[in-house]
Parts: C-alpha cells; sequence; structure tokens
C-alpha cells in the first residue's frame, strides 16, 4: 500500500496496517519498567507523559509512515505529520490511553489507532491492550472483533434491558470541570445500579462493544482517544455519538470546545441518558 490519491483504500487492509502499528506500540509498552518511566507532567495535575509514550507512538508513526507515507498522521505526543503529497487519509494516535494507569501498573491502558478516509468517515480502529492480553479492532461494515489467547470473538454489544446495568465515565484533570462532573453524577446514573471509572476511554468503549459496560459517557475528550473505540463500538451494533471537534488539521479543537463536547456510547434504548 502507498497511499496514493487514486481509488478508495480496502477498509481490511487499512485494519491489517493498523493493527501492525497498534502491535508496535502495544509491545513498546509491554516493557515497562518502573526505573525506566521518566515520568513528566504535561500541565494539569493529573495529565502525564512518560518516555514509553513516547517511545510507543514512534513506533506507531514508523509503521504506518513505512506502508502510506502520504496519508497524515495525528498523534497525542508527537502532534501532525502532513506528507507533501497528501492522500487524504489520515491516522489518529494515542500510544498509551491510560497513561496514569501504567504508571501506577493498573492494568487497563492500550495503544489505540484509527484511520479514516478523505471524507473524513473513521474506516479502520485498533485498541490493543498488552497488559490484559487483549486486542480490540473493527474496520467499517465488517463488524467488531476481540482477540485474546489465540481466541477471536464477535462482539455484538450490551445486553439489552437487563438488570443491574453498568456505566463508565471519566473526569476532568482540571478542578472545576470535574466539579461540575461529579455535581451531575448522580442524575446520570438515573436507571444504572453503577458506575465505573477505569482509566481509558478507549478500552471505556471496547468494553461496551464487548457488553462488559452497558453505557460509556465522558465530557472533554480529544479525537485520539476515542477514534478506535468508537468505531469498534459502532460496528458492535452500539449507539454512538462523537463530539463534533474542529478537526485538528485546522488546527482545532478549543480547550472550551473540547470541553463542552461528550463521547457516548451503548443501546439505543439508553441513548437520551446523556445531556445533548
Amino acid at each position: 500500500m502507498t497511499g496514493g490519491p487514486a481509488g478508495v483504500e480496502d477498509p481490511a487492509a487499512l485494519l491489517a496496517l493498523a493493527r501492525e502499528a497498534a502491535a508496535a506500540g502495544a509491545a513498546v509498552l509491554a516493557g515497562r519498567s518502573s526505573t525506566g518511566l521518566e515520568v513528566n507532567n504535561k500541565g494539569d495535575s493529573g495529565d502525564w507523559v512518560t518516555a514509553f509514550d513516547l517511545a510507543a507512538e514512534a513506533a506507531v508513526r514508523e509503521v504506518i509512515t513505512r506502508a502510506r507515507p502520504n496519508d497524515a498522521i495525528t498523534g497525542e505526543e508527537g502532534g501532525t505529520v502532513r506528507p507533501e503529497h497528501p492522500s487524504g487519509y489520515r491516522w489518529s494516535v494515542d500510544p498509551l490511553d491510560g497513561t496514569t494507569n501504567f504508571i501506577r501498573d493498573i492494568v487497563y491502558y492500550a495503544t489505540s489507532v484509527a484511520v479514516a478516509g478523505p471524507d473524513g468517515a473513521w474506516l479502520a480502529g485498533v485498541v490493543h491492550a498488552p497488559a490484559l492480553g487483549r486486542v480490540y479492532y473493527a474496520a467499517r461494515g465488517q463488524g467488531a472483533w476481540r482477540e485474546d489467547n489465540g481466541r477471536r470473538t464477535a462482539l455484538d454489544g450490551p445486553v439489552p434491558g437487563r438488570t443491574g446495568q453498568i456505566l463508565a465515565t471519566g473526569f476532568s484533570y482540571d478542578p472545576g470541570v470535574r466539579a461540575e462532573q461529579a455535581a451531575a453524577l448522580g442524575g446520570l446514573m438515573d436507571g444504572f445500579a453503577d458506575v465505573r471509572r477505569l482509566g481509558s476511554a478507549a478500552l471505556d468503549l471496547c468494553l461496551v462493544a464487548e457488553g462488559t459496560h452497558d453505557a460509556y459517557g465522558e465530557r472533554g475528550l480529544n479525537e485520539h482517544d476515542f477514534a478506535a473505540g468508537a468505531l469498534i463500538a459502532e460496528e458492535a451494533g452500539c449507539w454512538v455519538r462523537r463530539p463534533r471537534l474542529t478537526s485538528v488539521l485546522d488546527g482545532g479543537p478549543s480547550d472550551d470546545e473540547r470541553l463542552a463536547a461528550w463521547t457516548c456510547a451503548g443501546p439505543l434504548e439508553l441513548s437520551g441518558t446523556f445531556p445533548l
């Protein structure tokens, strides 16, 4: 694959490359060492970056660029790379979703890789969680899947109408926004039996796709947080709402725009749970 401008790419072929790239990032994370973390703060009190974030993103980008040098890449740590002769395809990379979990050796973290076509539609996505031994993936129109221990399982979302439903969510690093989220949590949980906060949006979306969570909703995500997981949930048959954010290619989104927007997933019956 060269990523040239002619023709429409096969989502299955893009998925194969996304899996290779995510595996390269996850292999870096699998080498976790408490002595090699090199932890730094990115501004907010809980927003961390480690040497592993940077190395994993470099590994992901190398795989993509080698195969498709004319595709754009946007990543959490490395920013946006625009090729001289753009194909129109763009990759969104989160090399380590769940960095705080990774630092504390909590197993919910993953490398997330997704690709969108020239029309902006997401075509393939992978969430590779090395500490869990799981790979979640989907290609547009081809369903969603989980692989672990050599077993491949089709994902079809939560069981409709079951009792004891679980809501997954997350909270902002900003104290003011977090206070608003905490104040609204009681109303958000109406109809749910319990709440989970795992610390990785990508994996929360995948757990909705497999039916472990019944629904997920969170304000303030960046595109790289949800790009792969939202497609996986969608291909599992879930209702999904992605934020309508100004593209990173156009310099967006602003913090205010991002913090006002919700990312949500669940069965259609729970779509009214979340604020518009």
